[in-house]
């Protein structure tokens, strides 16, 4: 029966983690390719009425739309302005108006000394627009790609700087004056967005301030990383990836928020004042990913204006950044149904990287910590096995004189384990106990963006990526590229295997080869994961490799 639970046992871990591996999401291949007011009652509930003061400049150019990728005609030229902050260096432009690129100047593409800088805007040959927002009327006749006024040539902002603007504004044929104001912050990837309508013809205009996205979604990188749209609906996190959404998925509720995300980054749009509204995402035939946000609609009558009002986040997924944002961002940052044990967990691990500034380190000093917590139910389970060990030759005559009566060898054997007051499942219940916190740790380790190219010690130069030492020119069975020695893999199987041979065995022969093959197993199964996760399953092997000697050595 013990040896049957403890196999049982061993077989669903390695079940799990080979789902992870080989079932878990699939990588998707891509194709190739003046100021602001201060913040008011969005105009859904108080429409505000007012006549704006004419612009001073010769007016928006109207511009024709060709039916595949919008292209600019010659009449009208694009106008592009570069903002510089200490955080990003962005290019916007008058047509839309939208971003065409946004690069953080604190996160590079890779770890090369000649690496790029991190591009969020990703869209194909041109195609696509990554920012959508407008006053949309239905009946409106103004082309989806119209030339705005633009107020500035460049923006450029110290650490000490002020916020500062960015006015666009156009005229549409129906008589509608459209005013989109971006503010800039020197220290914050928050991007303010208002928009303001004004009815300037003589009849109702009816609408909605729409806003919404336009990308090319990226390949996944890792096991549990997500790739796709995301939308805060009713307090609650709705995660649509990148294969779900090729039908058109429509959500109504109370909106927080709408994102696309990738591994370690993500654009978010979020309502000052989020209402009821409509959330429409979908994949489009030419490869983009579509998300759009609808709040209500409300009529406008001539004379009358209105304004709504946004904000952007454009960075790093990291849960610190995201929740001094607000708006119930943080969300963005989810481990599944590990959430509340890893959030703790990830919390321990930035506090220890505040004194050491290692995550190596802090990996390692966290793996203590949780050996720590866990060390009388390890110790436990440790005596547990070691006292079955010492009944291994009494359970074997038990098996031989009654091979061929199962259930009086079971009777035997409860006697027997009540006899010496020793618990079967000692042993197991344990570890059981343990796996929720491994879990936790695997996808604090393996999606965090903390550990995205954090160094830790010689040729570890990437916790977020599998080791490897020397670059090899040909490939590897059962490894991804880059192709090399994983030493840190090796050492964690070479800990494993010592660990097993103290681990009592069962008295089943055949059941103690099962388990002597366990390192060679694991060896295999952790030779792509990333070399944060492998660092804690080498130190959690080693302080337990320490503390079953001292077990053993203590006499009984």
């Amino acid at each position: 029966m013990e040896k049957r639970t403890i196999l049982a046992f061993v077989l669903s871990f390695i079940i799990l983690i080979g789902w992870a591996i080989f079932f878990g999401p699939k990588e998707r291949q891509t194709p190739k390719g003046g100021g602001i007011a201060p913040r008011e009652t969005p105009a859904e509930t108080s429409p505000q009425a007012s006549r704006p003061t004419e612009l001073t400049s010769s007016g928006p150019s109207q511009v024709s739309v060709e039916t595949a990728g919008k292209k600019l005609t010659e009449a009208a030229a694009e106008k592009e302005v570069e903002i510089n902050t200490p955080l990003y260096r962005a290019i916007f432009s008058n047509v839309g108006p939208t971003i065409k690129s946004f690069k953080l100047k604190n996160y590079y593409e890779t770890t090369a000394a000649d690496s790029p800088l991190v591009e969020l805007v990703n869209i194909r040959d041109g195609k696509g627009r990554f920012l959508l927002a407008d006053f949309k009327a239905p009946s409106s006749t103004q082309p989806g790609d119209t030339v705005y006024h633009v107020d500035e040539e460049a923006i450029q902002l110290g650490p000490d700087s002020a916020p500062k603007d960015l006015v666009f504004s156009s005229t549409t044929p129906d008589g509608l004056m459209i005013k989109q104001t971006f503010r800039f912050y020197p220290d914050q990837y928050r991007v303010d967005l208002a928009i303001d309508a004004t009815n300037q013809s003589e009849r109702q205009v009816r609408g909605a301030f729409s806003a919404g996205l336009e990308v090319m979604p990226r390949e996944k990188k890792g096991y549990y990383s997500f790739v796709g749209l995301a939308v805060l609906q009713n307090d609650k996190l709705e995660e649509l990836e990148t294969d779900d959404l090729s039908e058109e998925t429509v959500l109504k509720g109370r909106i927080g928020w709408m994102a696309y995300e990738n591994d370690y980054f993500m654009f978010a749009i979020v309502p000052e004042m989020p209402s009821k509204g409509v959330f429409e995402g979908r994949l489009l035939k030419s490869g983009l990913l579509k998300g759009t946000y609808l709040p209500p609609f409300i009529d406008l009558n001539p004379s009358q204006g209105a304004s709504y009002r946004y904000e952007l986040y454009l960075g790093p997924r990291d849960l610190g950044i995201l929740k001094q944002f607000g708006y119930g961002l943080d969300q963005a940052v989810n481990f599944g149904w590990t959430d509340i044990i890893a959030r703790p967990l990830l919390y321990v691990l930035h506090f220890f990287y505040k004194y050491v500034h290692n995550y190596g380190v802090s990996i390692i000093l966290l793996t203590l910590c949780v050996k720590i917590l866990f060390w009388p139910l390890t110790r436990k389970s440790y005596k547990s096995m070691k006292e079955m060990q010492k009944l291994q030759p009494r359970m074997a005559k038990i098996r031989e004189k009654h091979k061929n009566d199962k259930q009086k060898m079971n009777q035997e054997m409860m006697a027997l384990y009540k006899t010496y007051k020793v618990n079967p499942m000692g042993g197991c219940l344990p570890m059981v106990i343990q796996l929720p916190v491994f879990f936790a740790l695997f996808r604090v380790l393996g999606s965090s963006i903390e550990l995205r190219h954090a160094p830790f010690i010689l040729w570890i130069n990437d916790l977020s990526a599998p080791d490897r030492l020397f670059n090899f020119p040909f490939e590897i069975p059962f490894m991804t590229p880059p192709y090399g020695i994983p030493v840190l893999t090796l050492l964690m199987g070479a800990s494993m295997f010592i660990q097993q041979k103290m681990t009592p065995t069962p008295g089943d022969p055949a059941q103690a080869k099962i388990m002597m093959f366990l390192p060679i197993i694991f060896t295999f199964m952790f030779i792509n994961f990333p070399s944060g996760l492998v660092l804690y399953w080498l130190v959690n092997n080693l302080l337990s490799i320490g503390q079953q000697y001292s077990i053993h050595k203590r006499p009984a």
